[in-house]
């Protein structure tokens, strides 16, 4: 449930246009709805700004159009990330109100336009890096941000790089993504000001193990600023890039410290962002 939809519900109630009854129906569900299978956090979007995102693999079809389903009933620009093209096409049976990014392997259910701001730059070692990158584009772009993409532009050419550093100067936040020995995030690092989000990848030959090698070295980089996500994790780096992006051009609504207070002794904790 999004903030739109809970004010225009508020907002009815207040202006005699909806009942008090209809108003605690569209509520029932706060703060989570009971699948059987899933627990549904409707309450996600009031707190982090974001519904909750489908995690499609290890799910069933069946599964993924059921969370769809009773999430886009009040949730627009949903996500369901690592989805094939069989997830695209159960999405599909029971919504055309989507879209597919084969790539980055996201469907976009009630896709809608969003207002982008500042600027992420999301850059890709090489081509074979770009699933990964592009995760984390659309990711950061649904979630309304600018993004620039750079990719191919790994350490084994470094001139490719210095081309384009002019777009690397603007960027607010940097999203770098290289397999083999991941060096490109290091290079980045000493060049940019702002915050590296590094994303080591799985490609590589054997020494690589599998992207190892390449969350080893970025772990153990020599630039200062550099974090390091998890190895093929672009959602999760588009995630964090755009909490960054967005740092200081989002005010908080009500007392933050009460509400901080109140949600602390009535939870064990919750990591924003989380999927299903």
């Amino acid at each position: 449930m999004d903030i739109t939809y809970l004010k225009d519900t508020l907002s009815g109630v207040q202006s005699g246009t909806l009942t008090l009854d209809a108003a605690m129906s569209r509520l029932k569900n706060l703060p989570f709805e009971d699948l059987g299978f899933a627990k549904l956090d409707h309450h996600r979007c009031l707190r982090t700004g974001v519904s909750e995102v489908i995690y499609s693999e290890g799910k069933t079809i069946a599964q993924i159009q059921d969370i769809v389903g009773r999430l886009a009933a009040h949730n627009d620009n949903i996500l369901a990330t690592r989805a094939g093209r069989e997830v695209f096409a159960g999405i599909r049976e029971i919504t055309d109100d989507c879209r597919y990014h084969e790539t980055a392997r996201i469907v976009v259910v009630r896709p809608r336009p969003v207002e982008k701001t500042g600027n992420i730059a999301v850059i890709c070692a090489g081509t074979s890096d770009m699933r990964v990158g592009e995760e984390a584009a659309v990711t950061a772009e649904v979630l309304g941000n600018q993004v620039k993409r750079i990719y191919d532009v790994g350490v084994a050419g470094l001139h490719r790089l210095l081309s384009v550093r002019n777009h690397l100067f603007k960027a607010r936040v940097a999203v770098v993504i290289a397999g083999m020995e991941g060096a490109l995030a290091s290079v980045i690092g000493g060049l940019v000001s702002c915050p590296v989000i590094a994303v080591p990848t799985s490609v590589g030959y054997g020494a690589s193990f599998g992207g190892l090698a390449a969350l080893l070295c970025m772990l153990n980089s020599c630039a200062a600023g550099v974090s390091v996500v998890n190895i093929d994790n672009g959602f999760g780096a588009g995630y964090q890039a755009s909490l960054i992006n967005k740092m200081g051009t989002a005010q908080p609504e009500g007392d933050l410290e009460s509400h901080s207070s109140e949600t602390e002794a009535s939870s064990g904790g919750w990591a924003p962002g989380g999927s299903n």
